[in-house]
């Protein structure tokens, strides 16, 4: 009778402390201004990859890309990056004819890509910072400059000449 008793508490307290225990922990998305697409031309062969600004409409032969979101998660979790993507094609008359809208996965481009008899689209990153700078009316996530380590000029001052100093704008080919 005293060993049933003990057993019983014994049980007892381990579901105590099994249901103490926290659940498992995940790690916050990382919501990225920035989504890199990979883009098929099926008649050249040739694959490109491009950067797409959050809500920036860019066009991939009569494809119109936008992405909504774009989501990835920190190093320490597994890889998981998403975004919702809406695609338009442009069709010979000059009407525009919705033939996305969903979430892409860039861990399966195959199952979650834009396919179309010409073109194909798929999404194979998020990231912070881009290359091309954003679009005059961008105010999606705040976009971060990338940090080059050991750079001899970035503590140097600009002479104060009175000329203001910009970054150049990529060539547009």
């Amino acid at each position: 009778m005293v060993k049933s008793m003990r057993r019983r508490l014994a049980v007892i307290a381990g579901l105590i402390g099994v249901a103490a225990l926290p659940g498992s922990v995940r790690a916050e998305k990382i919501e990225n201004p920035v989504a890199v697409f990979a883009g098929l031309d099926k008649i050249t062969g040739r694959i490109i990859s491009f950067d797409v600004y959050i809500g920036e409409t860019v066009q991939f032969g009569a494809l119109q890309v936008v992405p909504r979101v774009c989501y990835s998660r920190p190093p320490t979790e597994p890889p998981q990056t998403t975004a919702f993507v809406e695609a338009d094609e442009i069709t010979l008359n000059n009407e525009v004819r919705r033939i996305f809208t969903g979430w892409m996965f860039a861990s399966s481009p195959g199952l979650h890509a834009i396919e179309h008899a010409v073109y194909d689209v798929w999404l194979t990153d998020c990231k912070q910072y881009s290359n091309v700078p954003p679009p005059d009316n961008y105010d999606g996530p705040p976009v971060s400059a990338p940090v080059i380590e050991n750079d001899p000029l970035a503590d140097e001052p600009l002479p104060d000449d009175g000329i203001p100093r910009t970054q150049p704008r990529p060539k547009p080919w």
